[in-house]
């Protein structure tokens, strides 16, 4: 049976046994599933989001008002804004420039220095896998033991990526896995906690249905959440896991044609695998510009405000203030993004690192100017599962075209 006939199958099943909630068997084998693909002896909980995930790590680390988490920088919001939800303040750590993830000498002089300051050791430490790439989790994981704090891995956008051939998000105390619409899998909306054992589930899944207490009426002693992911959902999530092998390797096998391609053609840098340690699952493939390269249309780059949201994402509601901020993208990035576009080619920038966000102004940040260097100069290209060779081809000569002699 296909995949879509798998996740139909799934989908009807539950309503025909009126499944229809956020439990059921759907989601037992959902997480299943995903237990048998991390390994390492871990136990899963399935969640609406990657976002509920970070949120219910940092909660099980012990995480509250006041308290200080460092959070990579170079991320997207959904890494940082659950720190805030529980009172306490993100440190923002910026990157070293092999894997664009944290950067662990930087980490340590922060938590040294937030120690300092403070009186008190930062509650977790959040490596983010960007765009897939595995984080230096070694060295990572050598500072949380130093200094006693646990460590939280972002590994939404690394499903099925590994570092010396283990699944990123089983290296530390809890791993962030999404599963939104346009990840290596998806359940639409959904997302899942890799915890260290079963009775770290068995919390976690407490505080994801209300932390309701075990009476025969609504007894609650602690606040809870409502974040368990619907059957409906596990069931193409189901689905999905029957093809997340082969979603990885077609990533993967379209990292190696832009690899190819850009590799002939002067100033422009694929992003790849920094060393034999790394394996990415290519989740989006990534290029960057060289600041001197001229690109057609780019002296009419950021004459024209943006109104609605790029790239069809959803809950762009608040127009943009100005033609620019303080820290964007070359002319020459933007040039490419509006040249492909008129080509019917969706790119997009890097993610704006979160100490350049107007929102985190006031959060504390080491930075060593790595990950705004590449958020100026960096775009992101087609890779979803849909995107054939002949897709590749034309996005590929789309770029070269737009590029003047």
């Amino acid at each position: 049976m296909s995949e879509a006939g798998l996740e139909q199958k799934y989908i009807q099943e539950a309503f025909d046994t009126n499944w229809v909630v956020p439990l059921g068997p759907n989601v037992n084998g959902f997480e299943a599933d995903l237990e048998a693909f991390v390994g390492e002896g871990k136990s899963v909980v399935a969640l609406c989001s990657g976002t509920a995930a970070v949120h219910l790590a940092l909660i099980a680390c012990g995480v509250g008002p006041g308290d200080e988490v460092l959070v990579q920088s170079f991320t997207f919001c959904a890494s940082t804004h659950p720190v805030t939800y529980l009172g306490a303040t993100p440190v923002l750590v910026d990157s070293e420039k092999d894997s664009w993830n944290m950067d662990p000498e930087l980490l340590e002089e922060a938590v040294r220095d937030r120690i300092a300051k403070t009186g008190r050791k930062p509650k977790a430490i959040v490596p983010v896998a960007l765009y897939g790439m595995p984080y230096r989790i070694r060295e990572i994981l050598a500072v949380g033991e130093k200094y006693g704090i646990p460590i939280i891995e972002d590994a939404a956008e690394g499903f099925g990526s590994r570092y010396d051939g283990q699944v990123l998000g089983t290296f530390g105390q809890y791993g962030i896995l999404s599963f939104n619409g346009n990840k290596m899998i998806t359940t639409s909306g959904g997302g899942a906690l890799i915890c260290p054992d079963a009775e770290a589930k068995k919390k976690i899944m407490w505080y994801a249905t209300q932390a309701r207490e075990a009476y025969p009426y609504y007894q609650h002693e602690a606040i809870g959440y409502n974040y368990r992911l619907s059957n409906i959902c596990a069931g193409i999530g189901r689905g999905q896991m029957t093809v997340a092998d082969e979603h990885i390797a077609h990533h993967k096998h379209i990292a190696d044609l832009y690899e190819a391609a850009f590799a002939q053609v002067p100033g422009i840098r694929f992003h790849k695998n920094p060393d034999a340690h790394s394996d990415s699952d290519y989740w989006l493939n990534t290029i960057t510009l060289d600041p001197d390269l001229r690109v057609k249309g780019q002296d009419r780059a950021y004459t024209v405000p943006v109104t609605g949201a790029v790239g069809g994402a959803a809950g762009v509601t608040h127009g943009g203030g100005s033609l620019h901020t303080d820290c964007e993208p070359n002319a020459n990035v933007e040039a490419m993004r509006l040249g492909l576009d008129a080509l019917q080619i969706e790119a997009r920038p890097l993610w704006k690192p979160m100490h350049r966000q107007p929102v985190y102004k006031h959060a504390p940040a080491y930075v060593n100017g790595v990950s705004e260097a590449l958020f100026k100069v960096g775009m992101c290209l087609p890779s979803g599962p849909m995107v054939s060779d002949d897709d590749v081809a034309y996005i590929i000569d789309g770029i070269k075209g737009l590029i003047e002699e």
